[in-house]
């Protein structure tokens, strides 16, 4: 028999989900209501006046190469991202996953790092890779490379997909390893015995299992890429060098707190919610239908 809660009153799950519901609310469909209002709204220098524009904000980023450029620059990031913290995080899962003495001990260093701010973790890795100060970077410089993240774009870049995986892995790992945990035995120990070495054991039976995890590790790495690697950007690059590494959602900010251009960077935000509401609808469509439940 299937247990079932019964609440005494009607009005008692309503009132169970009212903080949630109001949480929701006020933080995220007000905000994101008040960024469609001022996306056809333009103001002054000075915010004294404010004139209805319509759909003029929107035109003039449609018609900004340096906007496209951003849209590219993020999908690279998000791209990079989310392969590199999940192929590393399905491979520490995997290595973790067997009988080695002390295994609880390593996997709690593995997840530790998920809990160090976005911020921290740009500090971290600048002291590392700071071409001046860097313990890495002096080590890079030792073998002839010469790494300057601070004027190379394309190295700055690379630096903030390297934090921005390495935030990501623990989570990404945290995922993997209960996905593994929960794979019969009995089916490994079946495709063992029937001669299947393990590199095919894992592509031909634990991968296809594993398919719920990674489809739900693809979104949720997705939107991570696009939202969530603000604080590192900010605290490492700033965007630079030369917007080499600022992506939507920094310049939504650039251009709104910084450049004062509140109606623009309101129908950037707008554009970049659109995004990635169609990446999630994209991936439910087309990519859920390969995943085994």
């Amino acid at each position: 028999m299937l247990k079932q809660a019964v609440f005494q009153s009607k009005f008692l799950p309503y009132l169970l989900v009212l903080p949630q519901l109001a949480v929701v609310l006020v933080f995220f469909y007000w905000p994101a209501g008040q960024a469609v209002i001022q996306s056809f709204l333009m103001q002054d220098a000075f915010g004294l006046s404010t004139v209805f524009v319509w759909f003029d904000n929107y035109r003039e980023l449609l018609a900004d190469p340096d906007y496209f450029a951003a849209i590219l620059r993020t999908f690279a990031f998000s791209f990079a991202i989310a392969l590199s913290s999940l192929s590393l995080a399905l491979l520490l899962a995997v290595m973790a996953d067997r009988p080695l003495r002390g295994s609880t001990f390593y996997r709690t260093l593995l997840i530790w790092p998920y809990a160090v701010a976005p911020p921290v973790v740009g500090v971290l890795w600048i002291f590392m890779l700071n071409p001046s100060l860097g313990v890495i970077a002096h080590g890079l410089r030792a073998l002839g490379i010469d790494w300057n993240p601070l004027l190379d774009g394309h190295q700055a870049a690379l630096l903030i997909i390297l934090a921005a995986a390495w935030k990501q892995i623990s989570y990404n790992f945290l995922f993997f390893l209960a996905g593994l945990q929960a794979i019969p035995a009995s089916v490994i120990e079946a495709a063992a015995i029937d001669g299947a070495r393990p590199m095919r054991r894992f592509w031909t039976i634990i991968f296809p299992l594993l398919s719920p995890t990674i489809f739900f590790l693809i979104v949720v790495n997705v939107v991570y890429a696009f939202f969530e690697t603000f604080g590192i950007i900010d605290t490492m690059t700033r965007g630079g060098p030369a917007k080499a590494t600022e992506t939507l959602v920094y310049k939504v900010y650039s251009d709104g707190l910084l450049g004062g251009n509140l109606g623009s960077s309101a129908a950037q935000s707008v554009i970049l919610m659109g995004i990635v509401i169609a990446l999630t609808a994209f991936q439910f469509l087309f990519v859920e239908r390969k995943v085994n439940y």
